[in-house]
């Protein structure tokens, strides 16, 4: 170990420290990622251009996660035009005929919305349009914040299957490919969200059952006539045609995928370019002529969105990138080692990597991370650590990333952070953060910890 690798190690924990004190760990990547391109190549001139080149080629790693990101919150606003996201989620509304039936619709709808648009662009809209129908059905308001939670912040963050956002990243940090991490991923965070839901809801039964939805019947019914009232200074036939041309691009998309066996990076690019047309198609079916610059509007807003959500993590993942083999040598120059992958393959010496230690300890790792409120800035550091302990194979190192991702975006996606998206889904709900984190608390670790030995007992 040189001490340009310890400097990187002291820098990680500083970074791993900052996050438990719930602060923004930009700066201190920033800062270490100066001192160690100066320690390296020799000049202080050199550390601040090692600064800049360390956020450069993150951001060329990283753009289409972006923009891929950007495109379907985008898509998402075309769509609001002519109320075509309301048609689309309206004839679940009514089958909510009790608080069961309610919560089980919430999870459903959490779970299909945002697969296509990410939890945090899709929790207004059904806030907006179940939420009020569940809890005049019975469902209390926190159950209703647990589903949106769980389902969407949670268990479908957690896995990203079709976006690939989160496995994209982790997956470049461990060098492997992407669709190792998805299909691993998809079902430990399945496994996970199923165990929390359900004993969410066991949980809660007592407090369900108590709950007199009578109280909030005025206030709904307002709210659902506004609903209506809005819908219809919209026009129905565009927004119905929008839906039907949306509902067969996705059904292609997803066809394609099986038939094809399209995966990775390609599955972004044909759901990217699919969103693309869709969303100018929207705008002009919307606009008429007007399309031409509305359509830059939706993707402008799209990009703001993707980049305020993911800017920060580009200095993050650049400090972390300086770990990575693969990485490195772009940023201080050839020959330069990944440092914390020289640790990781010090460490994996002395712990094995298929163990319940490494399993558990990367877990908790992924789950420190996570407690910067982000859950996406700690994926280059499990994802790096991962490949290292894992000594070459791949399965090894997919499994590891895993289980790190999975601890990573529950803690800090918006399950168990109060500080993350979470205050957003307990506003649109009315119920207090802090009291929902407290009711997802056991769910989430208990599903975690059985995901976790499933993963260390059959997939290494």
């Amino acid at each position: 170990m040189t001490t340009a690798h310890w400097l990187y190690v002291i820098g990680v924990l500083v970074v791993v420290a900052t996050m438990i004190f719930r602060r923004n760990v930009v700066i201190p990547c920033v800062l270490f990622t100066f001192g160690i391109g100066w320690y390296f190549i020799g000049s202080p001139i050199s550390g601040v251009q090692v600064v800049f080149n360390a956020s450069l080629v993150a951001a060329k790693e990283l753009f289409s996660i972006f923009l891929i990101i950007g495109l379907m919150v985008a898509l998402l606003k075309a769509l609001q035009r002519e109320g075509s996201d309301e048609m689309i989620i309206k004839p679940m509304r009514g089958l909510m005929s009790g608080p069961l039936i309610s919560y089980v619709v919430l999870v459903v709808a959490t779970v299909i919305i945002s697969l296509f648009f990410w939890p945090t662009p899709a929790a207004p809209l059904l806030g907006a349009l179940l939420i009020p129908a569940a809890i005049a059905a019975g469902l209390p308001p926190m159950m209703a914040a647990i589903a949106l939670a769980l389902a969407g912040q949670g268990m479908t963050l957690a896995a990203d299957t079709l976006i690939q956002a989160a496995p994209g990243i982790t997956a470049g940090a461990a060098g492997v490919p992407v669709e190792l991490i998805t299909g691993k991923v998809t079902i430990l965070s399945l496994i996970a969200g199923t165990i929390a839901l359900v004993l969410a809801w066991y949980m809660n039964r007592k407090e369900i059952s108590e709950f007199d939805a009578a109280a909030y019947q005025g206030e709904l019914a307002a709210t659902a006539e506004a609903e209506v009232v809005e819908g219809k200074a919209k026009d129905p036939a565009k927004g119905k045609a929008l839906v039907w041309i949306l509902g067969i691009s996705m059904a292609a998309v997803i066809f394609s995928m099986f038939a094809f066996d399209i995966k990775g990076g390609d599955s972004s690019a044909l759901l990217g370019g699919v969103a693309i047309i869709v969303i100018s198609i929207a705008a002009m079916i919307s606009d008429g002529i007007g399309g031409f610059d509305s359509v830059a509007d939706y993707i402008a807003e799209g990009l703001v969105f993707a980049f305020n959500v993911m800017g920060p993590i580009i200095p993050i993942a650049g400090f972390f990138f300086l770990g990575s083999n693969d990485f490195a040598p772009a940023i201080l120059g050839e020959g330069a080692p990944g440092f914390l992958f020289d640790v990781g393959q010090i460490i994996a010496t002395a712990i094995p990597a298929t163990g319940f230690f490494a399993g558990f300890g990367i877990l908790i790792l992924g789950a420190i991370t996570g407690l910067d409120g982000s859950g996406f800035s700690g994926l280059p550091v499990v994802g790096t650590l991962a490949g290292a302990m894992a000594g070459g194979n791949a399965n090894v190192a997919a499994t590891l990333g895993s289980i790190g991702q999975l601890g990573a975006i529950w803690f800090g996606g918006g399950a168990l952070v109060a500080w993350s998206s979470l205050v957003a889904v307990a506003g649109i709900c009315g119920v207090s953060v802090l009291e929902l984190v407290r009711k997802n608390l056991i769910p989430v670790l208990t599903g975690l910890f059985v995901a976790t030995v499933i993963a260390i007992v059959f997939m290494m």
